[in-house]
């Protein structure tokens, strides 16, 4: 009798990383965690279409950040640049809904992608292009930030209803391709890039925020400065 193979698991941790900081990491630690993934794939924007104020950091700066702030992890990490190709390519806005067709396209119709965020993210999911589609390619998994439940009573309507169906454990997330949701509590970080941007123009070192590796590249290459 032959034995059927484990179905991979694969994170999904999407971003600006503008700069990458320590809620990004504790976002992916909490489901590292949760899932025991096989794979954690770091996954800067390449041209966000809600960012109207723009990225600050250039494309390659915000990869060599990721780079050192996952550097030391104890599992495989990939950092995906296929958003950066492609809007860099095309000049268009990026939209999660096509990074993650083209995962699927590369991970195969039954490994399972669990695709990252927080709760202030989800309170805004109906904003998001195709926000629904985004089923039919991966599962979403949401923590909580101070400042945000994740009571689903909060959430708008459309968003309440769609969580609501397909809330799975993390063993159900790990033997499914897709479609399922989880909600994960205790993320006790809150953190804002723009924060950090602002004290770091300022001369501020705000080392609780950022890793170390990452704060150094930041000064040695003299990024949000004035």
């Amino acid at each position: 009798m032959q034995l059927q193979a484990a179905r991979r698991c694969i994170v999904v941790l999407g971003g600006s990383f503008d700069p990458i900081h320590q809620g990004h990491i504790a976002l992916a630690a909490c489901f590292l965690r949760l899932l025991a993934p096989d794979e954690l794939r770091i996954l800067p924007a390449g041209n966000p279409w809600q960012k109207t104020q723009g990225l600050k950091a250039s494309a390659q700066d915000r990869v060599e950040m990721a780079k050192r702030a996952f550097a030391a992890a104890d599992m495989p990490v990939v950092i995906d640049e296929q958003e950066i190709r492609r809007t860099s390519a095309s000049g268009e806005a990026s939209y999660t809904l096509d990074t993650l067709r083209f995962l699927r396209a590369e991970l195969g119709p039954d490994s399972s992608i669990a695709f990252l965020m927080g709760a202030d993210q989800l309170l805004g999911l109906h904003t998001w292009h195709d926000w629904q589609k985004l089923f039919d390619y991966a599962h979403i998994c949401v923590a909580s930030r101070p400042g945000f439940t994740l009571n689903m009573a909060d959430l708008p309507s459309a968003v309440n209803t769609e969580f609501g169906k397909r809330i799975g454990t993390p063993e159900q997330i790990r033997n499914a391709a897709h479609g399922l949701t989880c909600l994960a509590s205790g993320l006790a970080v809150d953190i804002s890039a723009s924060e950090i941007r602002h004290a770091l123009q300022h001369g501020s070192r705000p080392s609780a925020l950022i890793p170390a590796v990452v704060l150094d590249y930041i000064q040695q290459h003299h990024l949000y400065k004035k």
